[in-house]
């Protein structure tokens, strides 16, 4: 398995998340089960079935990020020359047909938030742009079809975390 590329805010999400699972959601799952032991028999008792299909989920998930931050690749996207396309990168494009400007930043899979115009890098946004500089016109390959576009700005802005 390969390292899993991330900003320092991602890494820092992650790590919360993770804590929240241990210390909190954990400890309350294992509490449920206690309690629904306690009713009796565990073959048809709904409420044991619950609270261990959930500690299955916990225990999976907590697993999952303990995987990605140790194979954590966190780049520092400060010290970056915004002369390229590259992870981090917050890239203004033109978009050609619309007739309009669209900001995107290139995260790691689990920043994504299209609300926010956060694409994973593995995106075909994201794809399309990597290596590219400013003035670049490019085809971008959508579901929704071909986009032409054009590289307006490229910037790395320093999120706190």
């Amino acid at each position: 398995m390969g390292n899993f590329p991330m900003t320092p805010a991602g890494f820092k999400a992650l790590h919360d998340e993770l804590k929240h699972l241990k210390t909190k959601i954990r400890p309350a799952v294992i509490r449920d089960i206690a309690e629904a032991r306690s009713h009796g028999d565990l073959s048809e008792n709904a409420e044991y079935d619950a609270a261990r299909e959930k500690q299955a989920f916990v225990e999976a998930r907590v697993r999952d990020i303990e995987g990605k931050l140790a194979r954590a690749q966190v780049i520092d996207t400060t010290q970056l020359k915004p002369d390229k396309v590259v992870f981090g990168a917050t890239v203004k494009i033109y978009e050609v047909d619309s007739a309009t400007e669209q900001t995107w930043t290139i995260v790691g899979e689990d920043e994504a938030d299209l609300k926010n115009n956060k694409v994973s890098v593995g995106s075909p946004l994201a794809r399309a742009l990597v290596g590219r500089s400013v003035g670049d016109e490019l085809e971008i390959r959508t579901p929704k079809g071909v986009r032409a576009c054009e590289i307006i700005s490229i910037s790395f802005v320093s999120v706190e975390i």
